[in-house]
């Protein structure tokens, strides 16, 4: 087990994708952060690349590692080895990989520029999506067979979490305003893993004014400590159940 998680993620951390991953995110987090006129901006500058490019990247480049790694699996699953460690040692190779791209090119700057626990929060928050969206990539290797179809999947997936879910939302906001529908709405916004990452960090940074709708509502209804609890343990949900289902369903696939 040992071993074959130090195989997979070796040859993560030597792909070029991660690589160039990290470079992008060197990249935009340092001009951020020093072109600003305070850390305020850069650290909600940096907030959005984070939930606009770790997801992408990480359910892209998990999508197609595992497509194009299927005859590594197959012949790994020829071995006496069990199909759960084999999974473990795939997420575990993958997850890490972004991860430290993720906090090495992003992180260095966020911890170097902005108020300490501001910064712990953001990298938290950052590595939560990455392993969410890892997490849910793992589930859409599973559940498509062709690969073309999974980069499809990942990608739909991509804009609905980034743009599509919220902007439906707002629109039925606006056509229900008349009503009550704080309460029905708070269950709706949790569903979004990007917009409890978001509250989270804007919360920690008293940027009440830039919280939007979403992050106003978790405000008003959980307050501060119980937003954070809550929103913490939905995130945690969002990792745990895609990736334990993903695992399900490939201890039972015929590859």
């Amino acid at each position: 087990m040992g071993k074959i998680t130090r195989i997979i993620l070796l040859d993560n951390l030597k792909n070029k994708v991660v690589i160039f991953y990290f470079i992008l995110l060197a990249l935009m987090s340092w001009t951020s952060m020093m072109l600003q006129d305070n850390e305020t901006k850069g650290a909600l500058t940096i907030l959005n690349v984070v939930l606009f490019i770790a997801p992408l990247m990480s359910m892209v480049y998990t999508v197609i590692y595992l497509y194009d790694s299927r005859d590594f699996i197959t012949m790994l699953l020829c071995q006496p080895l069990r199909r759960k460690r084999v999974w473990q040692s795939l997420y575990v190779g993958c997850s890490v990989s972004l991860l430290a791209a993720f906090i090495l090119g992003a992180g260095i700057p966020i911890v170097l520029y902005s108020d300490f626990s501001t910064a712990l929060v953001q990298l938290f928050m950052g590595c939560a999506v990455t392993l969410v969206f890892t997490s849910l990539a793992f589930l859409t290797a599973m559940l498509t067979t062709e690969k073309t179809r999974g980069i499809g999947a990942t990608l739909l997936l991509w804009l609905l979490f980034t743009m599509i879910y919220d902007a439906v939302l707002l629109f039925f906001v606006f056509l229900l305003s008349d009503y009550p529908i704080e309460k029905p709405l708070m269950g709706l916004l949790m569903i979004n893993p990007l917009d409890l990452a978001r509250f989270q960090v804007i919360l920690k940074m008293d940027a009440s004014a830039m919280m939007g709708y979403s992050g106003a509502l978790f405000k008003d209804f959980l307050g501060d400590a119980w937003g954070i609890i809550v929103s913490s343990l939905l995130l945690l949900a969002w990792i745990i159940f895609p990736y334990a289902l993903s695992q399900r369903l490939f201890g039972k696939k015929d590859l």
